[in-house]
């Protein structure tokens, strides 16, 4: 290991040999791809509910840390136990479970483990959401007004109370260490208080372990756009563009499309906002900021920014061309960036969809338990695939639903729509039910098709849900063959 400077402190550069990924599913196998790529040695950690999974078969290493069910996956002691015996001087944490986790980022450092992600500090900053607005007010960013962690018991209705006479209504309950959706809470009226505050409360505890919450002012039918941003420890700051997430499901995402469609000035105002944010925080490896956007006037408001890769990088990686993980580990190593600006150019469309193994019509019911019979992937010009699943692989019941992303790029927003259409209906997975037919719904809405959609897309468009749920005939047939090949005999044949 040797130091450079970086103005008056020191940068560590050094050479990362051994990667784990202290992660599972479909993430820990894109990670080990772009590992391996780099000649490194990936190892897996798994539990046994995950013994069969695929990521552990394409790991150098793999190493069992409990029985689980997600208990070990989010233990920081399991995963320094583990790169200790194996030998791993770097951790890439994914996303989900550690990720965000400034106590495990702080034991790595602590252990002399890189840990492929931004300092500890910086988590616990923009973890906490008060803090991060905090900061951001400090930084001259606009943000929707809101307040700092309520108190405790009846001065904190109070405190609620308060601002939805100064703001109006609706207002919006949040977890001040949340993210990914959970811990948000919407108040119509002030009687509302009552019954959601202590709901907002309890489901904080139990998400984050950690009860404090604070109030923002809701923005009704927001468009949900984000900027990808990498920072290394030199200084430089980039960003790739945005993302627009708006598609969502009790604010959780479910299909995303890069670049937003914003007029060039709004973007180009939102890029240079995101980059002041990151330098704001001293953020270093790949982060995003989120915003919300009038979709009237096109003003925006900082969200919040996520100390970690995300779910939808796919998307911004098949528009630039950059391996954003391969960005973190050049970056947790001490590397400069070297990426031109003139690099990224976001050339066309992309839109990344989400494979779930649930059933939309059933409140979106996950289908854990149930084995997928047949599955037959797409392929062809433009179309990326990021996935754990198989033929014959078990849904397992203790982890989230996701099986595959898909994602899809077009030279302008009809043909991506129509790469998508096709794609989706070269998908075959049978067994469980999915996502896919609910997108194909999607595809073919009008409002979809002329890029007209916000947050409450779902709750105005409930027409997308009346999709057909015969099983096409291809799926019957391949489903029999499948049998066939399974039982070695055809239960049809006389």
């Amino acid at each position: 290991m040797f130091k450079i400077k970086k103005g008056k402190a020191m940068v560590k550069k050094r050479k990362i040999q051994k990667v784990l990924i202290a992660n599972r599913g479909e993430v820990a196998l894109r990670i080990i791809r772009t590992v391996k790529e780099l000649g490194l040695f990936a190892i897996a950690v798994y539990e046994k509910p995950d013994s069969e999974a695929l990521f552990i078969r394409f790991a150098d290493d793999a190493i069992l840390v409990g029985d689980g069910p997600r208990k070990d996956y989010l233990d920081p002691d399991r995963m320094i136990w583990a790169a200790h015996i194996s030998g791993a001087d770097a951790i890439h944490p994914g996303y989900g479970f550690l990720a965000e986790n400034a106590e495990f980022s702080a034991a790595c450092e602590k252990a002399g483990i890189v840990f492929i992600g931004p300092s500890s500090d910086v988590i616990q900053d923009l973890g906490n959401k008060v803090k991060a607005r905090e900061i951001m007010k400090r930084a001259g960013i606009p943000f929707i007004p809101g307040t700092d962690n309520l108190s405790s018991g009846d001065k904190g209705i109070d405190e609620t109370v308060e601002f939805g006479k100064n703001y109006g209504y609706p207002i919006m309950l949040k977890a001040s260490s949340g993210g990914g959706g959970k811990g948000i809470r919407k108040v119509e009226n002030e009687s509302d208080i009552l019954v959601q505050l202590p709901l907002a409360r309890a489901e904080a505890l139990s998400a984050f372990n950690d009860e404090k919450v604070y109030v923002e002012k809701c923005i009704e039918a927001p468009r949900h756009v984000e900027v990808q941003i990498l920072a290394d420890h030199h200084g430089n700051v980039i960003h790739l563009g945005t993302r627009d997430c708006s598609i969502q499901r009790r604010h959780q995402k479910l299909l995303e499309i890069a670049p937003a469609d914003l007029p060039a000035d709004v973007l180009e105002t939102m890029h240079e906002t995101a980059v002041s944010a990151a330098r704001e925080t001293n953020y270093t490896n790949a982060g995003t900021v989120e915003f919300l956007v009038n979709s009237k006037t096109n003003d925006f408001w900082f969200m919040e920014m996520n100390t970690r890769l995300q779910v939808e990088h796919t998307v911004t990686e098949i528009l630039t061309g950059v391996d954003i993980v391969r960005e973190q580990i050049r970056i947790a190593e001490g590397e400069a960036l070297e990426i031109p600006g003139e690099r990224v150019q976001l050339m066309g469309k992309a839109i990344q969809v989400r494979i779930n193994a649930e059933d939309p019509k059933n409140n979106f019911w996950p289908e854990g338990g149930k084995r997928v019979e047949v599955y037959q992937s797409p392929g062809g010009h433009g179309i990326r695939l990021d996935g754990m699943v198989y033929q014959g692989y078990k849904i397992p019941t203790e982890y989230d639903s996701l099986l595959v992303k898909m994602t899809v790029r077009g030279y302008n927003w009809e043909q991506t729509i129509q790469r998508l259409r096709r794609a989706l209906n070269d998908f075959l997975i049978v067994g469980p039910e999915t996502t896919i037919p609910f997108y194909l719904a999607i595809c073919d809405e009008p409002d979809f098709h002329k890029g007209k959609f916000d947050t409450s897309y779902l709750d105005t468009h409930p027409e997308i849900f009346n999709y057909p749920e015969k099983e096409r005939e291809v799926a019957g047939l391949s489903k029999l063959i499948a049998e066939i090949h399974a039982k070695k005999t055809n239960p049809y044949a006389y």
